[in-house]
């Protein structure tokens, strides 16, 4: 992996341990209201200020990284497994079962991602398990066609037809041949969607469709404090930086997952 690579992956692990960690680390509590330090700036004390309610933004902030990148995190895998699942299936299989999968593929790739992960959530209760569902059946889509399409280059090569003529069954050339081969495709795909679900579950936060106030998430907090952004700009500064730096950090290891197994040919489809 490049030095890029190895950066954000730094960065994105340290974030994330300091979010898995929150409950035990000597922080403020991120839910006690204090009316005697209300929007205060950054301070020794509270080193990225206080929001209206007094409460401490490096906390929430810490705290809210564990739903921010766990909710991103899941949705990404479970993207992956339904896509991998769906695209390793009918690439292999072909015929019916292909045309039926590409057509539900092609009509949820036909609105645009976030539109339909905004109108999933609201048919849904908000919450964080309707964040996962509406991010994860916006995101399996591209996992899908793209894996879908490598098994077509593969299915047909000669270690396949030796498999197949020496009696393997359909569930064994996939499982044992064919997946294997296509689990660096998903790897890398994965850490370039992860970027965008980060962009997407603080959208969705934003909106209120995610965890529910007073829970921290770093999209409700741009949201919850926008009003004062030029009086009290660190309690939306904050927040903000959380979901650029980490969704930067997402996107770089997947191209740098993406140079080291050199996938060029399929670099248009890696980036839908």
């Amino acid at each position: 992996m490049s030095k890029r690579g190895r950066m954000a992956l730094a960065v994105i692990v340290v974030l994330f341990v300091l979010s898995l960690l929150s409950p035990i680390l000597p922080l403020r509590d991120p839910y006690r209201i204090d009316l005697d330090a209300i929007r205060r700036p950054p301070s020794l004390e509270h080193p990225f200020g206080t929001d209206n309610k007094g409460r401490d933004v490096f906390a929430r902030v810490i705290h809210g990284g564990k739903i921010s990148i766990g909710v991103a995190v899941v949705a990404a895998f479970v993207s992956a497994f339904i896509g991998f699942t769906v695209g390793l299936v009918s690439g292999y299989y072909g015929g019916v079962l292909d045309s039926v999968a590409m057509t539900v593929v092609d009509f949820f790739l036909s609105f645009p991602s976030l539109l339909l992960a905004i109108a999933i959530s609201v048919v849904l209760p908000p919450g964080i398990y309707t964040v996962m569902i509406a991010i994860a059946a916006v995101g399996w889509t591209s996992f899908a066609r793209l894996i879908r399409g490598h098994v077509l280059t593969i299915k047909d090569m000669p270690f396949v037809e030796a498999a197949r003529a020496v009696g393997c069954s359909d569930l064994r050339i996939l499982l044992l041949h064919i997946a294997p081969l296509c689990m660096p495709l998903a790897l890398v795909m994965t850490g370039i969607k992860l970027g965008g679900f980060i962009l997407t579950e603080a959208t969705l936060s934003f909106l209120g469709l995610g965890a529910q106030p007073p829970t921290p998430t770093w999209g409700y907090m741009v949201s919850a404090n926008r009003a004062y952004i030029l009086s009290a700009p660190w309690m939306v500064l904050y927040p903000g930086l959380a979901i650029s730096i980490t969704a930067f950090c997402f996107n770089m290891l997947g191209e740098a997952l993406r140079e080291r197994h050199e996938f060029k040919t399929e670099g248009s489809l890696l980036n839908k």
